[in-house]
């Protein structure tokens, strides 16, 4: 009976030792299952710094694409946009210029139709310019340019039929060429898109002066041939009568 009470208190001993070894192992085996989970404190961290650099990111992107559209559309312009929108500018100003003096120098009344037209197409293009200028911050200049002002001055020496030939020559024909080809790189070579599609649309009309100053032109040559060809039968006409009386 003693061996046998002996041998259950060996028996529980080494049921409780390997009872603890298997608990020390399990341990050993697993001790940073506790630490690599992340608590709910850290997960919320990592997501608030995730979707802070996620907004920050397109906060940033929208800034950038705002700025963009800001640069195409309205604010500041760049340096070569605004030197067109200057030169446009004077090109307006110096048609609208020449307009009113031919509208009192000039002796066609074709001549003088033609002017009122200029005067009142660029005063409506130049007053859309202006807002646009005004839009961007750009300075506008309050004279036409020197090449035009040189164009006036040449003109005020002239009257009659001079007036009235010069004047359908270099602001009916060469002004609107120069206009016509500020206007077309205008058009292309802007980066404002504002600018470009104001001279996109002014093209259309400058063509249709330049059409308009050559149906002038060659109605003046019309008249003009038609009255020395009338002057010359008319001196014939008195020459040979006065031959018939001798």
């Amino acid at each position: 009976m003693s061996t046998t009470r002996m041998q259950s208190q060996v028996l529980a001993a080494l049921l409780g030792l390997l009872g603890t070894t298997f608990l020390f192992h399990s341990l050993a085996v697993h001790p940073q299952d506790k630490s690599e989970k992340p608590s709910a404190t850290q997960s919320q961290s990592g997501g608030d710094s995730g979707g802070a650099s996620t907004k920050e990111s397109t906060d940033s992107s929208a800034g950038a694409s705002s700025k963009e559209s800001a640069g195409a559309s309205g604010g500041k312009i760049t340096d070569r946009d605004e030197k067109m929108l200057v030169q446009l500018a004077q090109a307006h100003m110096g048609e609208i210029s020449l307009g009113k003096l031919a509208q009192d120098k000039a002796e066609s009344d074709q001549v003088k139709s033609f002017a009122k037209k200029m005067v009142d197409d660029h005063t409506k293009a130049l007053d859309e310019l202006k807002q646009m200028a005004q839009a961007k911050g750009v300075k506008l200049p309050e004279e036409a340019g020197k090449k035009q002002m040189a164009m006036e001055k040449k003109l005020q020496d002239l009257s009659g039929a001079k007036f009235d030939k010069q004047y359908m020559q270099q602001a009916g024909k060469q002004a609107h060429q120069d206009t016509h080809k500020l206007l077309q790189r205008a058009a292309s070579r802007a980066e404002d898109t504002d600018l470009k599609n104001y001279a996109s649309k002014a093209i259309g009309t400058v063509e249709s002066h330049m059409q308009m100053a050559k149906e002038t032109t060659d109605s003046m040559k019309s008249s003009s041939q038609g009255k020395s060809s009338g002057e010359q039968s008319s001196g014939e006409s008195k020459s040979g009568s006065d031959s018939s009386s001798k």
